[in-house]
């Protein structure tokens, strides 16, 4: 294993203005106008990022590539859709994601929206391009009842990633997720806003954690009475489709800020990018966006997506936590013509990219391509600073290339 070790469509002039005044970052960077560590203490990044939501479509694109591969399970390889982010993923010391459907056997049957059941072959992929642990708690957790619980945590087991969020047992759901990452106890909490139309079985209260601010609330002491140094907190929360918060997104996020001891809140559910702000020293990134997924009616914001780069260090004895972002995007190919074929020029395959590293390159990408990435990244960069983040540093992890 690896070491434990809507929005705005455009951003205010002023907003961007105070980003271009920024200094710029490469990969992996550190701000120098920040105070240094204290002597002695540990550093370590956390990358994480938003929905991974298997749709049909994407299916048939793991079980296409399979074919040219080679690779994969019962004719299924989700690799190369994913391999665009792993040089960010794999770079940090803990990767989180957040896994949002039901996974079931390798060879199927699998199911779409509204009740997902998807091929366990994404929790290999999911480990091969560097991520960690997995957030489980959604409003889709309980698609298929107990038993899809056990086969999802079964099959992310078999893969070697950590979870939390739904459980199998009473005892496994007492016990915090607590991870060593460069000797720091790092424990991570899972909830979700609800489940559907699903309710939690009365004789199985513990199976998946819904959102509630005295229990999370508990869960944050019961991290830190077992050890915890920080504690994350992964919530599944807000409206679909909507880039700007909700009330009670603001609500619960500035209470669980200022009257917890969490140190870092990490949002998804709304399938397109929120803004992040810091409160009272604590970073909320109140939706990260799809990371991977293929809506039916794609907006040309459910393709774009945010890794959030978040470097910890202890400064004055308390943990500090700078905050950055990674603009992403999920290419989707067109629907073909009468006689079968893609317009000329057109991406022929589902793919997600890390922007900024995919301009920097540019190899094979047309000007539209181009036009494309370059107002997706732009258009998140607004979204990230809508709520004021600049003044506290906020700053891609790598800037837009020219």
């Amino acid at each position: 294993m690896k070491r434990f070790s809507h929005r705005s469509l455009t951003a205010s002039a002023a907003t961007l203005v105070l980003l271009s005044g920024t200094a710029a970052c490469g990969p992996f960077g550190s701000d120098d106008a920040k105070a240094a560590p204290d002597s002695g203490s540990p550093t370590f990044t956390v990358a994480a990022a938003g929905d991974i939501l298997i749709h049909p479509q994407l299916i048939e694109q793991g079980q296409k590539d399979a074919k040219e591969t080679g690779k994969g399970v019962s004719g299924i390889d989700f690799d190369p859709l994913m391999a665009g982010i792993k040089p960010v993923i794999s770079k940090a010391d803990l990767g989180i994601c957040h896994l949002e459907p039901v996974l079931g056997k390798p060879e199927g049957p699998f199911e779409g929206f509204p009740t997902f059941l998807v091929p366990p072959q994404i929790t290999t992929t999911i480990k091969n391009v560097g991520y960690d642990t997995c957030s489980t708690a959604s409003n889709h957790v309980l698609d298929h009842g107990y038993n899809g619980v056990v086969q999802t945590l079964n099959a992310l087991d078999a893969a070697g990633l950590k979870h939390t969020g739904s459980y199998r047992t009473e005892a496994e759901a007492a016990k915090t997720m607590i991870v060593d990452v460069k000797g720091v106890k790092v424990a991570q909490l899972s909830f979700a806003l609800g489940f559907n139309d699903f309710e939690v079985p009365k004789d199985k209260p513990w199976l998946a954690n819904e959102i509630e601010f005295k229990a999370i609330a508990a869960a944050e002491k019961r991290a830190r009475d077992a050890g915890a140094e920080v504690v994350i907190l992964s919530l599944h929360w807000g409206r679909e489709h909507w880039p700007n918060p909700s009330r009670s997104q603001l609500q619960l996020g500035r209470r669980i800020a200022k009257e917890t001891g969490v140190d870092l809140l990490i949002g998804h559910h709304a399938h397109v990018v929120q803004p992040m702000e810091k409160v009272d020293g604590t970073w909320i990134a109140y939706g990260l966006g799809n990371q991977v997924a293929r809506h039916d009616v794609p907006s040309g914001l459910t393709e774009e997506g945010v890794i959030g780069w978040f470097e910890f260090a202890k400064r004055g004895g308390k943990w500090d936590v700078q905050a950055k972002y990674v603009p992403t995007f999920v290419d989707i190919p067109p629907d073909p013509d009468e006689s079968g074929k893609l317009p000329e020029g057109a991406v022929k395959d589902y793919r997600l990219i890390d922007i900024a590293a995919t301009l920097r390159d540019r190899k094979g990408l047309g000007d539209e391509q181009i036009a494309r990435y370059r107002l997706a990244f732009e258009r998140t960069e607004g979204t990230m600073l809508n709520r004021g983040a600049v003044k506290d540093g906020l700053v891609p992890l790598e800037a837009l290339p020219d």
